[in-house]
């Protein structure tokens, strides 16, 4: 039998580590279409930090590792696939044939349509090779726009402060990482980020970037805003999000929405075909509604699934028990996370909740019930015991007396997951 991996992230190496523990006699074939070992691109903001050098990212620090494991590599970019003949076509012209595939391709970063958006001194933050661009140019003093202020812009945001430059962070969004902070917490973080030297403006967007100005400006680029202003900048950095990787699977039978769906086994809607990570798009934990959740512990989660069912065949039936929203962030020192169903539930849906604000403290807490379900939590300066709050969150577990409790004294949260924690969790059969 041969395992074919599309991608060499997270999710990739964690499924072929998987599949050679469960099958010995078989092969599998790593692929990455980057010129470097397989690495972790959360690493890549402690690169640019300087707090490890490009090694340092690297998955596995073994070099022999994936040898020693007989898990062949391969460097290559799939442009096309055949199902009916299981093959792949590789931007190099290499065919490589399967019996069962696992697409774990990733995402990629999104460029806004902006003017400009292409000059030289514009990048994203998402490769080894974006990031020496980046620390060519971001030196102590020099004038960064970074556009973006979600979770990965806000982990960019805190290697660029410590490089010492002069920051202005431009987000779209009402507040800062609007899809995992609520308005209010999003709000504390962006107080917390001004209080730090960082200029934030939120509610608006680049028109243009251009070269620098006919009056003699000094400055490479000059951006303007939709306010209207106008800033001087050494260095763009675009933060604007990313999309899964799945232009190769068109006009092909897998079946795509934002991502590529999948079943609770990680199977796409091709039999011998699965996807994990970033590009899978699998069903929720709690509404069963199809979702993309780019972060690691779902793609590693993800990965070993699919690669016990790849190697059971038809008799493979370990499932996922539901994606899981989590974030876990850590802005300039202040430590933010939000779990499950954060945005919380409609009344009439059986839905409840409470919030608990200390501006002056930077600490804040909002719980989302369902019935007596905690679905959803947002923290800011919890970093004791938040493990309980995704705890209860995953295991569904019932709360009985102590949802009221908690909607009038929400931190005590551990209390109720000590009480509440020993009724049956909810895992992956």
């Amino acid at each position: 039998m041969k395992h074919l991996i599309l991608g060499n992230g997270p999710a990739g190496v964690v499924a072929a580590e998987t599949l050679r523990r469960a099958a010995p006699q078989d092969d599998i074939v790593l692929v990455g279409k980057e010129d470097a070992p397989p690495y972790s691109r959360m690493a890549i903001p402690y690169l640019l930090e300087g707090n490890i050098d490009e090694s340092g990212t690297w998955l596995r620090k073994d070099a022999g590792h994936f040898e020693r494991l007989r898990i062949g590599e391969l460097r290559g970019r799939a442009v096309a696939l055949d199902t009916d003949k299981r093959r792949v076509l590789f931007d190099d012209g290499r065919i490589e044939p399967y019996d069962r595939l696992l697409i774990a391709t990733g995402s990629y970063p999104l460029r806004p349509p902006v003017p400009g958006v292409d000059l030289a001194e514009v990048h994203t933050c998402w490769t080894l090779a974006d990031a020496r661009a980046i620390a060519a140019l971001a030196r102590p003093g020099a004038r960064v726009l970074q556009l973006g202020a979600g979770f990965i812009g806000c982990i960019i945001m805190e290697a660029l402060a410590r490089r010492g430059v002069e920051l202005t962070v431009v987000e779209m969004g009402d507040r800062m990482v609007p899809r995992m902070m609520t308005p209010t917490a999003g709000a504390m973080i962006k107080r917390w980020v001004e209080d730090k030297g960082i200029r934030v403006v939120t509610s608006a967007g680049v028109q243009r970037i251009e070269r620098g100005g006919e009056a003699g400006s000094e400055a490479p680029l000059v951006v303007t805003l939709s306010t209207g202003e106008h800033l001087d900048c050494d260095l763009v950095i675009v933060a604007a999000g990313v999309a899964p990787n799945i232009g190769f699977l068109d006009g092909t039978a897998v079946q795509v929405a934002k991502g590529v769906l999948v079943d609770a086994r990680m199977q796409t809607s091709v039999p011998g075909i699965f996807a994990a990570g970033d590009v899978a798009e699998a069903p929720d934990l709690f509404t069963g509604a199809y979702l993309v959740a780019a972060i690691q512990p779902n793609a590693a989660d993800q990965a070993r699934i699919a690669a016990l069912n790849m190697a059971r065949g038809e008799a493979g039936e370990t499932r996922l028990s539901g994606v899981l929203a989590i974030n876990v962030l850590d802005t300039l020192g202040l430590i933010s996370s939000s779990f499950g169903q954060w945005w919380g539930e409609k009344p009439e849906e059986g839905g409840a909740g409470v919030e608990l604000v200390d501006e002056a403290r930077y600490r804040y807490l909002s719980l989302q019930f369902k019935d007596d379900v905690l679905i959803g939590a947002t923290s800011i300066g919890l970093t004791e015991h938040v493990g309980a709050l995704r705890g209860l969150i995953h295991g569904k577990v019932r709360l009985g007396a102590w949802k009221e409790r908690l909607l009038g004294a929400p931190l005590a949260f551990v209390d109720a997951y000590v009480a509440c924690s020993q009724q049956p969790m909810a895992l992956a059969r």
